[in-house]
């Protein structure tokens, strides 16, 4: 694992040489990179937008302005974690919830179920913990659970440091920060591609491709 990791430093050098030395370059790389992010993340939350689709923002008939609205803040939350990156600033909890508030701008509802597991819509809270379950009913019948309301902030705030005190790799710490964000599950929406976006913090992000 340690001779991977290697490999994977030596990339992420070369990645900043060039992003240091080669602005043309660098913006060319950056601006498909946003394109390839954004869709594959939209995709596994269901969006039906194909990657022209979110290349160039078209109107295209059948596709609900919801998935045009989820590709626009997904690519502005990851200019904004950018700029977190260039101003030094440390994780927290209140970043996190910046960037559901960005994933989520203008989203007026958001999907859920009742007890039935029947679809509802109910509005949207960007940046706020969840104050209810937000288990899921998959279709087998079983429920996957996330954390009780009761245990985010505890448990977001035992994560953050965490990920600030420890000293393995950054792929480690984005892999295991991913998993535990995911399984906390802290907000009403937007907690998939909120952790797949702060993946990239300290390290070129992890593109996750659906094929």
């Amino acid at each position: 694992m340690e001779s991977l990791f290697q490999i994977t430093d030596n990339l992420n050098n070369r990645i900043n040489e060039i992003k240091d030395n080669n602005a043309e370059l660098w913006h060319t790389i950056l601006q498909k990179l946003k394109i390839n992010w954004t869709y594959n993340s939209n995709s596994i939350e269901g969006s039906t937008l194909s990657r022209g689709d979110t290349h160039f923002f078209l109107t295209v008939e059948g596709k609900p302005f919801k998935d045009f609205l989820d590709a626009k803040n997904h690519i502005e939350a990851i200019d904004y974690l950018y700029e977190i990156i260039e101003d030094k600033r440390d994780i927290s909890e209140a970043l996190v919830k910046e960037l559901n508030a960005l994933i989520l701008l203008n989203v007026k509802s958001t999907p859920a179920q009742d007890k039935d597991g029947n679809l509802i819509q109910k509005k949207a809270r960007p940046w706020e913990y969840k104050i209810q379950p937000n288990h899921v009913l998959l279709p087998n019948g079983d429920i996957h659970q996330y954390v009780e309301p009761i245990q985010v902030q505890p448990q977001m705030q035992e994560l953050i440091n965490w990920i600030t005190e420890n000293k393995l790799h950054p792929i480690l710490v984005a892999s295991i920060a991913h998993y535990n964000l995911v399984r906390i599950h802290a907000f009403d929406d937007g907690n998939g591609r909120g952790a797949r976006i702060l993946m990239k913090y300290n390290f070129f992000p992890a593109v996750i491709r659906t094929y």
